[in-house]
């Protein structure tokens, strides 16, 4: 298995542990075709507590997951710290751009809500509430 392959597969299974992408274009074409707004996570997943908590409370909640997977499509862009968990170069790349973008001041963690285009419908970030009181807070935008 080729570096880049386990690097993705380690990814998508231990960081994401649902229907969360990595690739922006993917994640455009897949709302787009299901006309869907798109969750955008800015993470730190490996030294950013309140990533860390929004992840265990929200994200990862049998709540939160059900009904994102009917109304939203997900794409995680991650910054990691530690080397065993490094990102592929292209991956580095893309996720650059877009906190270029999206996150110029650089917020951990950072939830932005886009519309199936990639244009910003509005943003949050982690807030110690129940997932259905999030739900309602993303569905605002």
């Amino acid at each position: 298995m080729s570096k880049l392959m386990y690097i993705l597969l380690l990814v998508s299974t231990v960081s994401f542990g649902q229907e969360w992408h990595a690739n922006f274009e993917t994640a455009k074409k897949e709302a787009s075709t299901k006309n869907q707004h798109i969750i955008l996570v800015f993470s730190g997943s490996d030294w950013c507590a309140p990533c860390m908590k929004l992840e265990r409370e929200i994200w990862d909640s049998e709540t939160f997951k059900s009904y994102a997977k009917a109304n939203y499509t997900l794409l995680k862009a991650d910054f990691p710290r530690r080397k065993k968990n490094k990102l592929s170069k292209e991956l580095q790349t893309q996720n650059e751009q877009l906190a270029e973008k999206y996150n110029p001041n650089g917020y951990f963690p950072l939830v932005v809500i886009l519309d199936e285009t990639g244009k910003q419908l509005g943003q949050l970030g982690y807030q110690k509430i129940a997932p259905e009181a999030y739900i309602k807070k993303l569905n605002a935008f």
